[in-house]
């Protein structure tokens, strides 16, 4: 018999789309360095596993972020892989490297507090934003598709609760700059549904509607998969998780672990909505990735099916 039974809830879209992050968020914070080529073959493995777009990695400076220092050497060895591959860009330089090895999509970081983006920028929040203004401007004129990252939307560990207001206006100006897509981003997993519905009734009377925005949740209090469910209900249809729930934050100590895919796709395969994600190759590649890091995924849903049969 194969489970989870599908049973479809109302009001819920037919499809949603996987932002894959792990082999960028997910291993940007592992201590011990990841060989380019064992990166290279968990997003071949990723891909064949049926996710359509996968963050491969980030071009920012290799002192500030050493597990990524060689994009350089992993984007030649992906070039073959059926996905979208977003790269995370900090500035102009940044970009100017991810155009030279042939990044069709990119995406910028911003935070929506003053604490956050002094930790993760050495910036303002103003500050941020001007210099990611012509990074976004450079990439849209050479044709490549940005997504914005927002970061604290719903709590910050040095500022506590982030007004509605503040989010939204970060949000507005990421998008009037020239972004495609809004990552809305938990950082540290305080969200509760009724907050992420909130959230998404404010920025859609700003004018930034459901089809523009993603969401990203951690599970620091085990909440990711409620507020995923919260914004699908809503109407948001792009969702960001991490194989194997790989990922933390290296600037904020109390972020652990992004929504792991496959406890994402067991959701979603339950309420008939449709991925293109194969969840027995998926857990494969964590297991596989996971004996590389050598630990235990802390995905319950990779536990469970590594475990039994379905």
């Amino acid at each position: 018999m194969t489970l989870p039974m599908t049973v479809p809830a109302p009001g819920l879209p037919t499809r949603v789309r996987i932002h894959e992050v792990g082999p960028r968020d997910g291993l940007q914070n592992e201590k011990a360095l990841v060989p380019a080529a064992i990166k290279a073959e968990f997003i071949h493995r990723l891909a064949e596993a049926g996710l359509t777009t996968i963050e491969a990695t980030s071009f920012v400076h290799p002192k500030w972020v050493p597990q990524l220092a060689d994009a350089e050497e992993l984007m030649p060895l992906i070039d073959d892989v059926d996905a979208r591959l977003p790269v995370l860009v900090p500035n102009e330089r940044g970009l100017d490297r991810a155009l030279a090895l042939g990044a069709r999509e990119i995406a910028v970081f911003a935070s929506a507090t003053e604490s956050f983006a002094k930790a993760n920028l050495n910036r303002t929040v103003d500050g941020a934003l001007e210099m990611f203004e012509p990074v976004v401007t450079k990439a849209t004129d050479a044709g490549v598709a940005v997504r914005g990252y927002l970061s604290m939307c719903f709590g910050d560990p040095w500022e506590g609760p982030v007004p509605i207001s503040q989010t939204v206006s970060v949000s507005r100006r990421l998008m009037d700059m020239g972004c495609d897509e809004i990552s809305l981003g938990d950082t540290i997993g305080v969200a509760t549904p009724g907050h992420v519905r909130e959230l998404l009734d404010t920025l859609n009377e700003a004018g930034v509607a459901d089809e523009r925005l993603a969401v990203h949740f951690h599970d620091t209090y085990g909440q990711a998969l409620a507020n995923t469910l919260a914004a699908l209900e809503h109407g948001v249809t792009t969702v960001d998780a991490s194989a194997g729930g790989l990922g933390g934050c290296p600037y904020a100590k109390s972020a652990t672990g992004n929504l792991a895919t496959e406890d994402l796709v067991w959701m979603l395969d339950g309420l008939g909505i449709e991925t293109g994600v194969d969840i027995g190759r998926l857990t494969a590649t964590s297991v596989w990735m996971a004996r590389h890091l050598g630990r235990p995924s802390p995905s319950r849903t990779v536990r469970a099916l590594s475990q039994k049969e379905i």
